[in-house]
């Protein structure tokens, strides 16, 4: 039943991941949800350019996935690039091994749509939130904020910040200087003043992507990764804040032997925590956490 297969790929700026689904009814059943963490991103901010190493890792997860759907059958498929490629210059090169791999084109999509997708997926897997809710994706090149209601979108704003730029222009050392993380804070502050969404009017803070599934397990204490326990956790706003301290305080080599951490995202889990206890400095709801985001908003639109 290929007709009924769908599949979403997200190459972001840090992880590139699928998601194949299967249509039942009127339902979407989940076949394949896998992750390569590629750092596509690795030096756009200051080149301006893939770097070849990057461009290599990124391309080789291409080829896994594309192996995966065409063994299953799946004709369906859309693949979104996010901030790496919107910044690089040497970006031909990658869509033409995207074509080659997928056989299909992959498509820079504007942070706006980006924002729209995340907030489908989320909302997807969490139908019961108070309203007005704030979806949040923080990815490594770029952060997703999404005010909404039932009927949807009220705006989608896309903030040029992300945990690997954030790492990359503020956090040289290992750990951070006290002095880094107040710039950084400082810069993540600036441009939530003036994204105009209301904070204090968020009745339900969802947070969705790898930053604040990472930090849920590690809130958690869980031994090792467990999606079932990580989707619709809740992460209270004090003990956000003070993980991230701790996070602040470790060389990447230490946060990397954190139970549930993975080395390609220990060295920017502490800038991603950053962006996110900056705003729930300003959210008066605690976050919830979703294992559904940007992957599930795009099969939804596939499968119509």
């Amino acid at each position: 039943m290929a007709e009924q297969l769908y599949a979403a790929v997200d190459c972001g700026t840090n992880s590139v991941r699928l998601l194949v689904c299967r249509r039942s009814g009127g339902r979407l059943i989940e076949l394949d949800r896998r992750l390569h963490l590629t750092r596509l991103g690795q030096g756009v901010d200051a080149t301006g350019r893939f770097h070849p190493d990057a461009l290599a890792r990124t391309l080789a997860a291409m080829a896994d996935f594309g192996a995966e759907l065409d063994e299953r059958g799946v004709r369906h498929r859309r693949v979104v690039a996010t901030s790496a490629a919107r910044d690089a210059a040497n970006s031909a090169e990658f869509f033409a091994g995207v074509r080659a791999r997928l056989g299909v084109e992959a498509e820079v999509i504007p942070g706006e749509e980006e924002a729209r997708l995340s907030y489908a997926g989320a909302l997807s897997a969490l139908p019961e939130v108070a309203q007005p809710v704030l979806v949040m994706d923080i990815g490594g090149g770029s952060t997703e904020l999404v005010p909404g209601s039932e009927a949807g979108p009220t705006r989608a704003v896309s903030l040029d910040l992300g945990s690997v730029r954030l790492r990359e222009r503020f956090l040289h050392s290992d750990p951070p200087a006290p002095a880094e993380i107040g710039a950084a804070r400082d810069h993540v502050d600036a441009l939530l003043d003036s994204c105009g969404i209301d904070f204090a009017s968020v009745a339900s803070w969802v947070g969705v992507g790898g930053t604040v599934t990472s930090l849920s397990a590690l809130a958690q204490g869980l031994p090792s990764y467990d999606r079932a326990l990580v989707h619709g956790s809740v992460l209270a706003r004090a003990d956000l804040a003070a993980l991230t301290g701790r996070l602040l305080e470790l060389p990447v080599a230490q946060v990397a032997k954190l139970p549930t951490m993975v080395p390609g995202r220990a060295d920017v889990i502490g800038a991603g925590g950053l962006i996110c206890a900056t705003v729930a400095r300003r959210v008066s709801a605690e976050l919830v956490v979703s294992e559904a985001d940007i992957l599930d908003g795009i099969v939804l639109g596939l499968a119509g």
